[in-house]
C-alpha cells in the first residue's frame, strides 16, 4: 500500500489544526504509519507460512490458523490507520469549499464587494462543527479497533503454543505461532501508540469546546455591557455575538451576515448623500 498519497493529502491539515492536533498527526505518521510499513509488515509476512501444528492430516493447519487468525493484525491495523486519516481529509476539503465560495463571490461582486470569510481556515461555524466531530470519529475508531483486537487477542498477546481442535484435525493437536515473543511487542507498542492518539484526541476536544464556551461567555458579557450603555439598543442573538469577538462565521450554522465593505467611510458617505 503506497502512504505517501496520504502524507501528502494530510500535510495540510497542520495548517488548521491547534498543537495538539499537529502533536497527533506527527505521532501517526512517525510511530504508526512509520512502524507499520517499516516492521509490521516484515514481521506479519510470514506468520501463515512459519505456523506449524504436530499432525500431518491435510487440511489442519490451514483450519487450526484461520481459528486462531480469523483477521490479520496487519490488515486490522491497515484499515484502522486508514478509518482514522480519512476525517482529517474532511477538514481539509471543508476549508477548500470555504476557499472556492470566496473566490466564486469576488468574481461575481468585484473585489471591493466585501468578505463571506475573514479566514476560511478560522475554526468557525460549520468548519468548527467538522472539526469537533472528526476527533470525536477518530477517538471513537480508535477505540473499538482496540476493542476487536482485545476480543481476539485477550491482553492484546500472543500465546507460543495453541491448541486446535477443528475438522478435519484428528485429535487436539498443538500448533506453534512463529516470533511470537516479536510479535507481541509490535502489538503492545502499536496498542499503546493507538491510546495515547485517543487521548490527545480527547485533549483537544476539550480544549476547543471550551475554548468554544469561553468566548462565547465574554461575547455575552460584552453584549450585557453595551446594552447597559444603550438601554434603547436592540438585543441580539448568540449567533450576533460571535460578531463582538471579530468572527464572521458562526457557531451554529455556516450562514453568513451582512456584508462588511472594505472601505467604511466611503459606505458612510454614500449613505449620507
Amino acid at each position: 500500500m503506497n502512504w505517501s498519497i496520504f502524507e501528502g493529502l494530510l500535510s495540510g491539515v497542520n495548517k488548521y489544526s491547534t498543537a495538539f492536533g499537529r502533536i497527533w498527526l506527527s505521532l501517526v505518521f512517525i510511530f504508526r504509519v512509520l512502524v507499520y510499513l517499516v516492521t509490521a509488515e516484515r514481521v506479519w509476512s510470514d506468520d501463515h507460512k512459519d505456523f506449524d501444528c504436530n499432525t500431518r492430516q491435510p487440511g489442519c493447519s490451514n483450519v487450526c490458523f484461520d481459528e486462531f487468525f480469523p483477521v490479520s493484525h496487519v490488515r486490522l491495523w491497515a484499515l484502522q490507520l486508514i478509518l482514522v486519516t480519512c476525517p482529517s481529509l474532511l477538514v481539509v476539503m471543508h476549508v477548500a469549499y470555504r476557499e472556492v465560495q470566496e473566490k466564486r463571490h469576488r468574481e461575481a461582486h468585484g473585489e471591493n464587494s466585501g468578505r463571506l470569510y475573514l479566514n476560511p481556515g478560522k475554526k468557525r461555524g460549520g468548519l468548527w462543527w467538522t472539526y469537533v466531530c472528526s476527533l470525536v470519529f477518530k477517538a471513537s475508531v480508535d477505540i473499538a479497533f482496540l476493542y476487536v483486537f482485545h476480543s481476539l487477542y485477550p491482553k492484546y498477546i500472543l500465546p507460543p503454543v495453541v491448541k486446535c481442535h477443528a475438522d478435519p484435525c484428528p485429535n487436539i493437536v498443538d500448533c506453534f505461532i512463529s516470533k511470537p515473543s516479536e510479535k507481541n511487542i509490535f502489538t503492545l507498542f502499536m496498542v499503546a501508540t493507538a491510546a495515547i492518539c485517543i487521548l490527545l484526541n480527547l485533549v483537544e476536544l476539550i480544549y476547543l469546546v471550551s475554548k468554544r464556551c469561553h468566548e462565547c461567555l465574554a461575547a455575552r458579557k460584552a453584549q450585557a455591557m453595551y446594552t447597559g450603555h444603550h438601554p434603547h439598543g436592540t438585543t441580539s442573538s448568540c449567533k450576533q455575538d460571535d460578531l463582538l469577538s471579530g468572527d464572521l462565521i458562526f457557531l451554529g450554522s455556516d450562514s453568513h451576515p451582512p456584508l462588511l465593505p472594505d472601505r467604511p467611510r466611503d459606505h458612510v458617505k454614500k449613505t449620507i448623500l
